[in-house]
């Protein structure tokens, strides 16, 4: 028998209503238990349910297409089709798939380079390709090709009959290789040919303003912008630099790494941001030792400027008290991982959001400059003037 303590509220409770209870207890627990573990094995039978729909119709469209397609079919751009698409699905205008040359491509890029004549193109209103910008010891700079030139045909075809996407991709190619291009000047055509060749990219220029406002313009943060930034940023300084102006505009980011390089001679120490996983872990992405520039600083931006040209100018305000000029930023606060897959290709795919350890993040918001001002409606750059005017301002304080 059980007994409690003497007093007025004796009780006895039985063995046998004790074991009843255990029984009750432990059958209430294999119940619960069950009832999520079913739960659980529902829930991926909806999931391996619906994979299996999916993977259904993928599997009918292609049987379909296969006994009914009038043209040939590419198996290659079918399949890069098929993945891009996939990842399309997610709704994230950042994540892509890329096929095994766009990704080739990616990787030129991130280093700072590029493969080909050195041209910027764009698609002239006559059906034509307009140039628009000619990047300086290239192969098209080196013919003295101009920005306003119109390139009417590409290989001996004509750039209307084949059509502007098709042109291009004739344009481009592999190092070492040649293209014929005929280009029209004022009226005059010009037969040129062409050895495509790696072409390194300069992201970062400068100058002085006014004898001590070091004005440096960053493009986007590659892998050699890093030596390019301090090579700009030590000219100015040393040159009598006694205030900064960053020119941020139209920049749409690069590679997180390169961005703490540029940084971190600017910045006291310390964690400057932070990514936060699906996982909800956080890892630090930039980081900044004990060398600081001590100078004032003013940082240009437009809504053109993201990702990681956002995060620039947002850890200049947070950690080196830089004021903002133009007008809100993009709002790209998440980063991106790319994966190679045995096919050659990769999924550059959204992993985490950002967030300084400041003010936050501005994925979605932007970036909200000091002073709003807009150069659309203007002749003039007067995001740049109202850049140098505060600059200014800031030294005489």
């Amino acid at each position: 028998m059980l007994y409690e303590s003497d007093g007025n509220m004796n009780k006895k409770i039985s063995l046998g209503l004790a074991i009843s209870l255990m029984a009750i207890a432990s059958a209430v627990t294999f119940i619960l238990t069950s009832f999520f573990s079913l739960q659980s094995y529902n829930k991926k039978v909806i999931d391996v349910n619906e994979k299996a729909k999916k993977y259904s119709s993928l599997q009918h469209i292609d049987s379909f297409v296969r006994e009914n397609y009038y043209g040939d079919i590419d198996e290659t751009d079918l399949n890069n089709g098929i993945l891009k698409g996939y990842i399309a699905g997610l709704g994230d205008k950042y994540s892509e798939y890329l096929s095994e040359n766009e990704y080739k491509d990616e990787q030129t890029s991130d280093a700072g380079e590029v493969i080909g004549l050195g041209l910027f193109l764009a698609e002239d209103e006559s059906g034509y390709i307009r140039i628009d910008k000619v990047l300086d010891d290239s192969p098209a700079a080196e013919a003295d090709l101009q920005a306003g030139d119109v390139i009417i045909s590409v290989s001996g075809v004509d750039v209307v009959d084949t059509g502007f996407d098709e042109a291009m991709e004739a344009i481009n190619g592999s190092e070492g290789t040649n293209v014929d291009l005929i280009v029209r000047r004022n009226g005059i055509d010009t037969d040129y040919t062409f050895t495509r060749r790696s072409i390194e990219l300069v992201t970062v220029t400068g100058n002085l303003v006014d004898g001590y406002i070091g004005y440096i313009k960053i493009d986007s943060f590659k892998q050699n912008t890093p030596d390019q930034f301090v090579d700009v940023l030590q000219r100015m300084t040393s040159n009598g630099a006694e205030a900064l102006v960053f020119d941020v505009r139209d920049n749409d980011g690069g590679i997180m790494s390169a961005l703490q390089e540029c940084l971190d001679p600017l910045l006291p120490e310390g964690v400057i941001a932070t990514a936060e996983y699906k996982d909800g872990h956080t890892e630090t992405v930039l980081y900044s030792d004990e060398s600081k520039l001590e100078l004032p600083i003013t940082v240009i931006v437009n809504r053109n400027t993201s990702s990681e040209g956002e995060l620039f100018a947002a850890s200049l305000r947070d950690f080196a008290d830089a004021k903002l000029v133009g007008t809100k930023t993009k709002g790209k606060g998440v980063m991106q991982s790319v994966t190679e897959f045995e096919n050659g290709g990769a999924v550059k795919l959204t992993v985490a959001e950002i967030s300084t350890e400041v003010s936050g993040s501005f994925n979605g918001s932007g970036l909200t400059p000091d002073v709003q001002l807009d150069n659309e409606d203007s002749d003039s750059d007067e995001q740049y003037d109202k850049a140098i005017e505060m600059t200014n301002e800031m030294l005489m304080e």
